[in-house]
């Protein structure tokens, strides 16, 4: 016997034994931690969108603001007086620029300066001044939150009147002239409607439909009855249905179904957009539950009825059951 030919030793093929349940369990944390810390990763992200682009700019615009209004930056030739210059009975400090500020602000920036380095100039004191007076987060982030509701607020009344929408109409046709923003712009657009506006189409019930070809089914959503002159064709009642496609359920198309061609699902319009959105991952639990059930060869029986075979059929042993005993 070669070599080659010897048996691996026990040790090794435990090893690999073990290999799996130490992967599975590993594979079973991530999937335990990663729905928690992608949420707080996403809000993260917005959040520090929020700050970037509307706090921040909002909170430099203030803070120009106040400093352009009460800044007092004076030369040499603007102060007189031995020891600190005194200008109408306010002291003033010489900076390294040689400009002159108020010895309030120089003091108060000196006691709330922190980990930073002290300004160099007048209008750089300023800056700091106003921002650890006035424009505290623990003050500023409550107030930009109030404002920006606020602002929201008659946004959307002054988009349900008539002006509104003409401004808006004629902001839209402009952006949409524009190469390749007007798809950038469209395909947000979708998003934004799909979530943050009252849709105009209300979804009255989900359903499953045999597309694209027999046997396969997709999830719709039923809008309404259709075209009196297609019933007459078919012969029966049809439906408007909407079939959402993955992982966006804001696009899809619209199909006209025989109404005994539908599947009502027992499952609500977020559990049809969850599952859509996952691509399927994300099943209903009481649906999931009647699928173990088919797995194990059991279909759930109708209230009165024993248990049911893999065919659907009643068991033979629940049948045989012997009869409970009337009472006298």
């Amino acid at each position: 016997m070669g070599i080659g030919d010897m048996p691996l030793p026990k040790a090794t093929s435990s090893l690999k034994g073990s290999a799996r349940p130490f992967r599975a369990a590993v594979f079973r944390g991530m999937g335990i931690l990663a729905p928690p810390l992608l949420t707080v990763v996403v809000f993260l992200w917005i959040g520090s969108t929020i700050d970037a682009y509307l706090l921040q700019p909002v909170t430099a615009l203030a803070r120009n603001a106040l400093v352009w209004q009460m800044r007092d930056i004076r030369t040499e030739m603007d102060v007189s007086g031995p020891g600190k210059p005194v200008v109408d009975g306010q002291p003033y400090r010489r900076l390294e620029d040689g400009k002159y500020i108020p010895v309030y602000v120089y003091e108060w920036v000196r006691a709330n300066q922190g980990a930073e380095p002290l300004p160099q100039t007048g209008l750089a004191y300023y800056q700091r001044y106003v921002e650890t007076r006035y424009l505290r987060p623990w003050a500023v982030v409550p107030f930009f939150l109030s404002f920006f509701i606020l602002f929201l607020y008659l946004l959307g009344k002054f988009m349900a009147a008539g002006i509104g929408r003409f401004f808006y109409g004629l902001f839209e046709r402009f952006v949409f002239r524009i190469p390749l923003v007007r798809n950038v712009y469209a395909a947000v657009k979708q998003v934004s409607d799909f979530f943050f506006t009252e849709r105009a189409v209300e979804f009255k019930r989900v359903v499953a439909v045999e597309y694209p070809r027999k046997g396969m089914w997709s999830v719709g959503f039923v809008t309404g009855e259709a075209f009196l002159d297609v019933r007459a064709a078919a012969n029966e009642p049809v439906l408007s249905v909407l079939v959402a496609t993955s992982p966006a359920p804001m696009t899809g198309f619209t199909a006209i179904v025989k109404k005994s061609e539908v599947v009502d699902l027992n499952i609500t319009i977020d559990q049809a957009l969850e599952f859509i959105i996952s691509c399927g991952v994300v099943v209903p639990p009481h649906q999931l539950e009647s699928m173990q059930a088919d797995a194990k060869g059991l279909t759930p029986a109708a209230p009165g009825q024993g248990p049911a075979g893999p065919d659907g059929s009643p068991r033979a042993d629940a049948e045989k059951a012997p009869a409970a005993p009337h009472e006298a």
